[in-house]
């Protein structure tokens, strides 16, 4: 419990950090309230007079009181980014098991995923309002109705890769879910040339191959195989694919940065317009069924607890996931999402007892190797 109370003050923290001239006081309220951590809005410490000697040396006293110039032989570590990658991965983790043990709760393939889905995205809003209404986390950001409107294409797709991602986890296994979803650069290379006049590189189409043949091998060994569980995940990539380049479109747009203020004010905005885009999509599919879900809601602790914690580490992984890129080059990125998504995939398979077939991990690695390479090469 001490570390998702971290996790979630370390996502406050990061997010009033970045609004300058702010230092608010978050470590007084974590346990003990005496351990700063370097970049999680703490308290502004009074600098050292020994802090001055420059970026390459460091002054101190020796006996007699004369002062040596030291250099410094080890680069200072940056612990908010380290914080930022563990929280990233462990949340994602607990995100995906949390999510498949609700939809198991909820009833498996013919249960309640568009309420599960609609639901976590309303934890999140929930959770994201609660940010800018508590004391030193985010200030609120100074949008417009038209800046709101030309984010709603950007909600659509972020709604419809989630609700989608979410069918097919409750239709399949976790693990090939996860495989089939390592193929989205596939469909962001083909809209971009497509649609949105981007080119693309021989040497990247071509490492495409290994990403389209790992989940086509994937699927043959694939025990718990159903075409809806493929064919939603699928559609995950696509919305995921057209978010990617609408997201790039709207960020162009002059003086919204400035108005949105935060990555932080971004990813709330955009899960609570989503979570209204996917009112009409729940009223029109599952909302008749909603009193047999709070039925069996109230009957299922397991659901109850999962479809809470899945909200929250959904909303949470995908902030931190945004905060660690911001900090990192594009090929330390290419080398996290390749390591986080081969730790989810095994993770969840051992702990939900997944099929970890040899033909199937072989078609992973293909797969998650060629996504691999289309990040490296230009």
């Amino acid at each position: 419990m001490k570390v998702i109370v971290f996790a979630l003050a370390l996502v406050a923290g990061a997010s009033a950090a970045s609004v300058p001239g702010r230092a608010p006081v978050l470590a007084s309220r974590l346990r003990g309230g005496a351990a700063d951590v370097e970049g999680i809005a703490l308290v502004p410490k009074p600098r050292s007079p020994l802090a001055g000697a420059g970026p390459s040396h460091s002054r101190m006293l020796v006996r007699g009181g004369a002062k040596a110039v030291v250099p410094k032989a080890v680069a200072k570590i940056d612990v908010a980014l380290m914080l930022y990658f563990f929280f990233w991965y462990l949340l994602n983790y607990y995100y995906t098991l949390n999510n498949k043990k609700a939809l198991n709760a909820a009833g498996g393939k013919s249960g309640f995923p568009m309420t599960v889905a609609f639901l976590q995205l309303i934890i999140g809003s929930l959770y994201g309002m609660f940010l800018w209404a508590a004391p030193d986390a985010r200030t609120f950001p100074k949008i417009t109705l038209s800046d709101l409107v030309s984010m709603i294409p950007i909600a659509i797709c972020f709604a419809g890769a989630h609700a989608a991602s979410v069918f097919s986890m409750g239709a399949g296994a976790v693990s090939f879910t996860q495989i089939v979803k390592a193929a989205e650069p596939a469909f962001a290379a083909i809209l971009g040339v497509t649609l949105y006049g981007k080119s693309v590189s021989k040497a990247k189409w071509l490492t495409l191959i290994p990403v389209i043949g790992g989940v086509v091998l994937a699927s043959v060994k694939e025990l718990d195989f159903a075409w809806s569980a493929l064919i939603t995940a699928m559609t995950a990539n696509l919305f995921a694919a057209f978010r990617s380049n609408e997201n790039k479109k709207l960020m162009e747009t002059p003086g919204l940065k400035e108005r949105i203020g935060t990555v932080g004010n971004q990813f709330a905005l955009t899960m609570i317009l989503s979570a209204l885009v996917l009112v009409p999509v729940f009223l029109a599919t599952e909302a008749h069924r909603w009193g047999a879900f709070v039925e069996t809601f109230k009957s299922s602790k397991a659901l109850q607890v999962n479809l809470v914690t899945s909200g929250l580490w959904f909303y949470i992984y995908n902030e931190l996931s945004t905060l660690t890129i911001k900090k990192t080059s594009a090929t330390t990125q290419s080398v996290a999402n390749t390591a986080k998504r081969v730790i989810v995939i095994v993770g969840c398979a051992l702990v939900l007892g997944e099929s970890l077939d040899p033909i199937k991990m072989l078609g992973c690695a293909i797969g998650i190797g060629g996504v691999f390479l289309y990040s490296m090469v230009k």
